[in-house]
């Protein structure tokens, strides 16, 4: 203490001998008042300068030498005693600048560019440009949601033209860009396979003014869903529950709002948006099929801003606080005003949800009136708290909550019955995250999560109560360190400890029936994996392994991925990415009745008996041309899944309460072509997927996949002028595989043992999906500080009647069979109004 005293002591005279900077005007006047002179000047001119003065001992015009070297100011005088200052270079320009991504080279949308000190900031427009209403001596600070916040110099700006002004993203290590602007704005795709999604720089997709990444992710080749929701995703050829979906590291069992037709993640939280759908990393585990990881984390404690919208569904809103130089805290909400104002949206996606059925009586070919009365709501909630401690550590704490509820009147001639349903999921975690040094870094994190569906159906016709229950709970830690060996070479290693717990209820009063199952598994994981980058940049090996440990059933499971990526010349590359995958949780329905008949399927566990460890093994070979704003590439692939059950596909059939296990094959090619202009780009994807069953059990025991969607197209003109965005687009694919009814065996005594007679399985298809969207946006500002946004989308623009399901069930009342068909969603406008601030 004595030594760190005495050093302090010695260093004091030079603290006080330092030299203090001063605004340009000050050191003026004070020359003036010591010399006797007057000066003429534009203030705006001098704004820009401070600058320690120079030495009072100098004589005149060794002080204006000092300050013209140090300016871009000049002398000039008039008489022995007055002088005027002008600028040796004319400015008859504003102030301005382009701000650009240090990736992509693509300008930077709606950066607040903040005049330090004072209450002006302005935002940049679609090219990234912006202007400032005057200049000033203060620093002038760059600040956006996805990019790491960057401090100027005024004089850097003080310049003939707009100088372009670079910001590095905020982004994972090793994640470097292999094609820009993949499908809109802000969706890029990288060189390891990742699609990469910034809703902050998102553009526009048809139909999709927000950036709803459920809805975007099936524009993307090879992702399509067979009924037209985010809660029933299908990629390359798996089921929903096969997609691994994390936010900020918590695991989602819930991913859409109103049932599926509207993504239950807030648009304005991500900040970042991961989408594999092969070759992922092996530090994600729990999953067959694709992963969407969703991240709000940033590394910096960056910039603060407010967003209010409201469309004709819901409100939102979302503020972001810096409650000091090292911590924020952010929150962001949404919720239905459906119990104050019904909007005409609101009522098609209700007509979607409750009444998108036909239910016909094919005995006489008459239909039969289901009327409901129903009063429905949605929110979510998300909590985020970031500290800095130090300089190298960081904790974040994160909060979200999830919930849909519906209260059901349902009526016919014959019929009533009151019921309810309710879905929520609620999750938290505890990261920490510490940068040792340059080369490692080390991250924890504690994960929990919780998901209830829970439903009662009172039928009082029958004088019968249903109350039905499923659960699942997820907690556990992650840890990873990561170690750069040099520039071309980094490797991670981690553990994960993660812990299951599904619980299903089922209680019927008449006749009494009563279920209650509850199991639990828990697995550990090592992982370990290497990335490798050829010194020009032209290559890039990622391999690793997963190492799943099973305690339930003793069983150890070892999963190898792999990524290549290589170029082959300036404008051609080529991927090689595999994978090996499992998953111990899974969704199954065992009656099409069950919750309402609305959201039918729930969470179980496998037992590795009747309901096996599903295993999935992937293969693709990608093949990119990227050139003069041509964009091609076509990838084919091979995936096979075993242990799946019939419980989890749905059939609707023959095999509707049957009891098997089996697998899946999927064969297929994805292309993607594009052109980009200066201001307008379109687009068009084909998609090919051969995807059939394979059930021993089953006659016969091979046969086309319920999710099987042979050909997909896609295609969309988008056209980015400053803040307006319009586009146009079409999505179509061939029907869903139906299993046609021949004939009907009734049973005259006993109408319960009546039954539809089936064709062979999958045997026919409904007719194509097509589908006509549109979409626009265009951005105001209201001042310096806010900014007003406007979004009009229409889906279904020339109101095509999709079939996307049909069924057939004896009715036991009539002694007869109906079917009934599912229509997609009819023409819906929406429109959306933004505020930012």
């Amino acid at each position: 203490m004595k030594n760190l005293n005495f050093f302090i002591f010695l260093l004091l005279p030079w603290c006080c001998l330092a030299q203090v900077k001063l605004p340009l005007k000050t050191i003026l006047g004070q020359i003036a008042e010591k010399h006797h002179i007057r000066f003429s000047y534009i203030e705006e001119e001098l704004a820009v300068y401070t600058m320690v003065p120079p030495d009072q001992s100098m004589a005149l015009q060794s002080k204006l030498d000092y300050i013209e070297q140090r300016t871009r100011l000049e002398f000039k005088a008039i008489t022995a005693n007055y002088y005027t200052i002008y600028n040796d270079i004319r400015m008859d320009k504003p102030l301005c600048g382009y701000l650009i991504d240090a990736k992509t080279g693509m300008g930077i949308e709606n950066a607040q560019v903040i005049i330090s000190g004072r209450a002006i900031s302005v935002a940049s427009d679609s090219r990234g440009y912006f202007e400032l209403p005057l200049l000033a001596p203060n620093a002038i600070t760059i600040r956006h949601l996805g990019y790491k916040e960057n401090t100027i110099n005024p004089q850097d700006l003080y310049v003939p033209d707009c100088p372009k002004l670079y910001m590095e993203p905020v982004t994972e290590a090793l994640q470097e860009v292999a094609t820009q602007r993949y499908l809109a704005t802000g969706m890029t795709k990288t060189d390891t396979g990742e699609i990469l999604v910034r809703p902050g720089q998102f553009g526009i997709l048809p139909g999709l003014a927000e950036p709803d990444i459920l809805k975007a992710m099936q524009q993307v080749p090879g992702i399509t869903s067979i009924d037209e929701t985010v809660s029933n995703i299908n990629v390359r050829g798996g089921t929903h529950d096969q997609n691994l979906f994390l936010w900020n590291g918590i695991r989602m069992f819930q991913t859409g709002h109103f049932f599926g037709l509207i993504s239950a993640f807030n648009p304005y939280l991500a900040t970042r948006i991961k989408i594999s759908k092969n070759g992922s990393s092996a530090f994600y585990g729990e999953s067959v099929s694709s992963l969407v990881d969703i991240s709000s984390h940033t590394r910096a404690i960056d910039s603060c801003y407010n967003a209010m919208s409201v469309d004709l569904i819901s409100a939102n809103f979302f503020s972001k606080v810096k409650l000091s130089k090292k911590a924020t805290f952010q929150a962001a909400g949404r919720r239905t005003f459906t119990d104050i104002f019904t909007s005409p949206a609101y009522k098609q996606y209700e007509n979607r949800v409750f009444r998108n059925t036909i239910v016909t009586d094919l005995s006489d070919t008459q239909q039969v009136p289901i009327d409901a009365d129903e009063k429905f709501r949605f929110y979510d909630f998300s909590i985020q708290y970031h500290q800095k401690i130090g300089e190298r550590h960081d904790l974040v704490i994160d909060g979200i909550a999830i919930e849909n509820i519906l209260r059901l009147n349902e009526y016919s001639t014959t019929r009533f019955r009151n019921s309810t349903l309710g879905q929520r999921n609620f999750g938290g975690s505890l990261s920490w995250k510490t940068q040792w040094n340059d080369k490692q870094q080390t991250e924890l994190q504690a994960y929990w999560s919780h998901y209830v569906i829970g439903a009662r159906d009172a039928d009082f016709t029958q004088l019968q109560l249903t109350d039905q229950q499923n659960s699942v709970s997820n907690k556990g830690i992650r840890l990873r360190h990561n170690y750069s060996i040099s520039e071309k070479l980094e490797t991670s290693v981690g553990y994960q400890l993660d812990e299951l717990n599904v619980g299903n209820t089922d209680e019927v009063t008449d006749p009494f029936f009563s279920r209650h199952i509850k199991s639990v598994s828990i697995s550990h994981a090592i992982i370990a994996e290497a990335q490798f980058k050829s010194a020009n940049g032209t290559s890039v090996l990622r391999g690793g392994f997963r190492g799943n440990y099973f305690e339930k059933f003793g069983l150890l499971l070892v999963e190898p991925r792999l990524v290549w990526n290589s170029k082959i010349r300036d404008s051609w590359s080529f991927q090689l990415l595999g994978e090996q995958k499992s998953q111990t949780l899974s969704q199954i329905v065992d009656r099409q009745q069950d919750f309402l008949g609305i959201e039918k399927r729930r969470w179980t566990l496998a037992n590795n008996n009747d309901i096996p460890v599903q295993k999935s093994s992937q293969a693709s070979f990608g093949i990119t041309y990227n050139r003069d704003g041509w964009l091609l590439t076509a990838e084919p692939f091979y995936k096979k899944v075993t242990g799946i059950t019939s419980a989890e596909q749905g059939f609707v059939n023959q095999f509707e309460f049957a009891n098997a296990t089996g697998n899946y094959y999927v064969s297929g090619t994805e292309m993607l072509l594009k052109k980009t202009f200066t201001r307008f780009y379109s687009w068009i994807s084909y998609s090919f997927n051969e995807n059939r069953y394979h059930f021993d059990q089953f006659s016969p025991a091979r046969f086309a996949n319920n999710v099987a969607v042979v050909h997909a197209v896609n295609w969309a003109a988008v056209y980015e002028w400053q803040q307006l965005r319009v586009a146009l687009g079409t999505q179509w694919h061939t029907g869903k595989p139906i299993t046609s009814a021949i004939t009907f065996d009734r049973d005259t005594d006993n109408p319960a043992n009546s039954r539809v007679i089936y064709a062979t399985p999958n045997n026919n298809r409904l007719n194509d999906y097509l589908q006509v969207n549109f979409a626009a946006s265009k951005n105001w500002k209201v001042n310096q500080k806010m900014l007003f946004g406007v979004s009009l989308s229409v889906l279904n623009i020339f109101n095509r009647r999709n079939e996307i399901d049909r069924y057939y069930r004896v009715n036991t009342t009539s002694n007869s069979f109906e079917s009934v068909t599912a229509v997609s969603l009819s023409r819906t406008p929406d429109v959306s109004l933004k505020l930012l601030f």
